[in-house]
């Protein structure tokens, strides 16, 4: 939940846990000064069944709600978000996905796999995920999108990855999925942009380079960040071995962000995020 700062939001919001009979097991909150914001994650344990849930989410919003005009939303932990994977050629980060979600670190279930080629097809087979091969041109982007847009919907999804998906997504997409498509960026965002940023780096004689998982939006590549990280580097290294390095990190960094996006962990304010890690 987030709400302009005030004074007793966290006291009226523990007492209503209390008397709907709820127990906390976690709570955190974050204020930012600058703009005044006060955020905040709860995790409750009760005996809430469907129609108690339902209840008590009305009367939390119709009392708190109100009062603090508060943004809130609620989630069950049982009920796991649906994340459609979307690639292109490269299987590092899409390897990582399934296994890591297969074992039950990765807090989701993954209803399909797309790509704009047929290369990673075997991989979806040996993991018995549906896979949909729909190629993608300047002549046929809004087709495609649209046949996608179809098969998230056929689906019930609630996200999507873009493990290394080679594609501009389009506002056709990311207003049905906003703050819910995630992309693993090859860089250190903001720096060195363009389709080969490891031999921009090297170039550059750089002792470190990164990688940047964020939320996908319009302007491209400049979406709400939510993990980052570096690994060092030094004049013995060639340019395969930045490659090499970097794709290392990538499935970390995303690995990451896919678990705080589906554990539910993020709040989007702008186009910044709050982690409660």
């Amino acid at each position: 939940m987030h709400c302009r700062d005030k004074k007793g939001i966290i006291a009226s919001v523990t007492n209503f846990i209390h008397q709907q009979n709820g127990n906390i097991v976690y709570i955190d909150q974050y204020v930012d000064r600058n703009l005044g914001v006060f955020f905040m994650r709860v995790v409750v344990e009760g005996a809430f069944d469907d129609s108690k849930y339902t209840q008590l989410k009305a009367a939390f919003i119709a009392s708190l709600g109100k009062t603090f005009q508060l943004n809130c939303s609620f989630y069950l932990e049982e009920k796991l978000p649906k994340m459609a994977v979307f690639v292109s050629k490269y299987d590092h980060c899409l390897y990582d996905i399934l296994s890591q979600q297969r074992s039950g670190k990765l807090t989701c279930t993954i209803p399909f796999i797309c790509s704009n080629h047929p290369d990673l097809q075997f991989i979806a087979e040996q993991f018995n995920i549906p896979f949909f091969h729909i190629p993608v041109s300047k002549e046929n982007k809004a087709a495609a999108e649209q046949k996608q847009l179809e098969i998230l919907k056929q689906f019930e999804t609630d996200c999507i990855v873009l493990a290394r998906y080679m594609q501009i997504i389009t506002s056709k997409i990311i207003d049905a999925y906003r703050h819910k498509i995630i992309n693993i960026h090859h860089s250190f965002l903001p720096a060195f942009p363009g389709a080969k940023p490891y031999h921009s780096a090297f170039d550059r004689g750089v002792k470190i380079i990164g990688t940047t998982s964020h939320y996908v939006t319009e302007e491209l590549d400049a979406g709400p960040i939510i993990e980052q990280d570096v690994i060092r580097v030094s004049h013995e290294h060639e340019v395969k071995d930045f490659i090499a390095k970097g794709q290392d990190l990538e499935r970390v960094v995303l690995l990451r962000a896919l678990k705080l996006h589906c554990e539910r962990k993020i709040m989007v304010y702008g186009n910044k995020t709050v982690v409660f890690n």
